[in-house]
Formats: structure tokens, C-alpha cells, sequence
């Protein structure tokens, strides 16, 4: 029988020295240090890891990084979103022979215009599935701008092998797990919800069974829910309320640059150089999601300390 992922996967922030380049050194730090996060696993080469800011080749390099230095120690999930299916099949076979557990796409989207219709993409996610022969989760952001209907989402479960796991982080998210649960039943492996964990209470109300946040408090968001999947709903709840505060800030006001702020902070990484067009966290902001995390005392504020 397939193992079944569930828990917290976040983010692999992709760390880089003041001139942009890939800080290799840093990157082995980042994930020795979610690692110690107590992490259920590991997304890489994600939107949160500046996916849109690599090049091919900086993407093979971080793959070949992260999946030798994490050594089987977790499970690793690499995105290998393209709107060209020739070539996210490609990545999704490269990530596959190196190790990865699981392939996390996007459905094939070119701004705000281009996008694959529903049978496009049935036939979109059909052969990376093929290509890659690992299990295989939708991400369904409103990043891609593509409507990805209940139906459509149930006729990948059920009609495609390899295609049982989904990462909803739309609006209203816990009514869209809720009913995908519900349509897809047993074809439904493993609903996630992503956005930081955001709305994580809702979600797994609803059903979910794992979250993808990013990199900065996954140790403080894995214990909710273990109290959650073991019945105890106040515990989760109050322990979620008090780090609800600072997920919001992440979310609403830093965005990708919160994670690497506080690891920053936290000898984890060198600098938390975002690439050029994203601009660096304003000063007034960074002060502001310090004093929020300082209290709560996340594992990245001082693992390398």
C-alpha cells in the first residue's frame, strides 16, 4: 500500500547572497533547520521559494542540493509548475529520479489570458503524471487564475492515475475541501490547505489533513493539529489563536520575505536578499514582524544562535 503524506509540509525558502546568487550554504542550513521544525516534510522550488525568479539550470542545481542533503530524512515535494506540458513533464521526471516523494503543480497558465481549458488540462496533468509515476498534488492558487470546478478537480482523483492529492488556498477554502471530500471520497488521499495555514481551523473542520505553510512556525503549527486529529478541538483552537496574529502578518502584510526575515534574524541564513522585481521588506514591517515573533519563540528566531 502507498504510504499516505499528511502533516505539515512548508516551504523551502531559496536563500541568496546580497548579489542574487544562490547561498548553497544557507540552503543546507534552511533545511537542517525545518528538519528540526519537526516537519512531516518539505516543498521545494514552490512559489514561496522564489520559483518564478530561477533559471532551469539554478532549479536542477537546488533539486540535486536539497534531495542529497536531506538524505531520505524527510519526504520532499518539488513544484514543477509550466504552462508547457512537454516541459513540467520534464521537471517532474528529473525531480522524480532524483528522489522526490511527490510532484506539486499548478494547472498550465501564461498570465492573466493564457490558460489550458478543462480538457487541456486533464491532458496537462495525464502525462507529467505518466512522466513523473510518483503521486501528484494539484495546487489550486488563485496565482494561476484558472477555475479548477469541483467536478474537474473529482475527474482528476478519479479518472487519472498518480493524481490524489490537492492543495486548496482559494477563498473560501474549507467549503471547496469540504465538498471535494465529499464528491471524491476515498480518491481524495490527501487534502491540504496552504496560504500560510491561514484559515487552518476552518480547513481541517472540513477535513484536511495537511497544511504547506511557509518555513517560519511549523513547529509552533504541527501541534495544532495533533490536537486536532486527536479530538482535543479547544486545545487546538487556543494554541492556534495565539499564533494566529503573527500568520496573518506573514500572510497579509510580508508575504515570502517574512520567512526569510526571521530566519535571518535567526543565524539561518546569511541575508534575506529577495531577486529583483520583489522589493525587500520594508524597515517598519520587519520591526513589526519581530515583535510578534519574538514571544512566540519559533525554532527559526534561534536555531542558529
Amino acid at each position: 500500500m502507498n504510504k499516505i503524506y499528511k502533516g505539515v509540509f512548508p516551504i523551502a525558502p531559496t536563500p541568496f547572497k546580497d548579489d542574487g546568487a544562490i547561498d548553497a550554504e544557507s540552503q543546507k542550513r534552511v533545511l537542517d533547520c525545518m528538519i528540526d521544525q519537526g516537519v512531516d516534510g518539505i516543498c521545494i522550488l514552490a512559489n514561496y521559494s522564489e520559483q518564478f525568479l530561477l533559471s532551469d539550470e539554478e532549479r536542477i542545481e537546488l533539486l540535486d542540493l536539497c534531495m542529497d542533503h536531506v538524505a531520505s530524512r524527510v519526504p520532499i515535494i518539488a513544484t514543477c509548475s509550466h504552462f508547457s506540458t512537454r516541459i513540467a513533464a520534464t521537471r517532474a521526471k528529473q525531480a522524480a529520479q532524483r528522489g522526490a516523494a511527490m510532484i506539486m503543480m499548478m494547472p498550465p497558465y501564461h498570465g492573466a489570458l493564457l490558460k489550458a481549458g478543462p480538457q487541456g488540462i486533464i491532458e496537462h496533468f495525464t502525462v507529467v503524471a505518466e512522466a513523473a509515476g510518483v503521486p501528484i498534488m494539484v495546487q489550486d492558487a488563485p496565482l494561476s487564475g484558472v477555475d479548477l470546478s469541483i467536478d474537474l478537480l473529482v475527474r482528476m482523483a478519479t479518472e487519472m492515475s498518480g493524481v490524489s492529492y490537492f492543495k486548496i488556498e482559494t477563498p473560501q477554502t474549507a467549503d471547496k475541501l469540504r465538498a471535494l471530500i465529499a464528491a471524491g471520497g476515498d480518491a481524495i488521499a490527501g487534502p491540504f490547505d496552504g496560504e500560510e495555514s491561514i484559515t487552518l481551523i476552518a480547513d481541517l473542520n472540513a477535513g484536511a489533513t495537511g497544511t504547506m505553510p511557509s518555513a517560519l512556525l511549523p513547529d509552533l503549527i504541527r501541534p495544532v493539529l495533533t490536537h486536532h486529529a486527536a479530538g482535543d478541538s479547544t486545545v487546538a483552537e487556543t494554541q492556534y489563536a495565539k499564533i494566529l496574529p503573527l500568520i496573518n502578518f506573514e500572510n497579509r502584510q510580508c508575504g515570502l520575505r517574512a520567512c526569510k526575515a526571521i530566519m535571518m534574524e535567526g543565524g539561518v541564513i546569511t541575508t534575506d536578499h529577495v531577486r529583483h522585481p520583489l522589493p525587500p521588506l520594508p524597515t517598519e514591517t520587519r520591526t513589526q514582524l519581530l515583535d510578534l515573533a519574538r514571544p512566540l519563540d519559533p525554532i527559526a528566531l534561534r536555531w542558529g544562535r
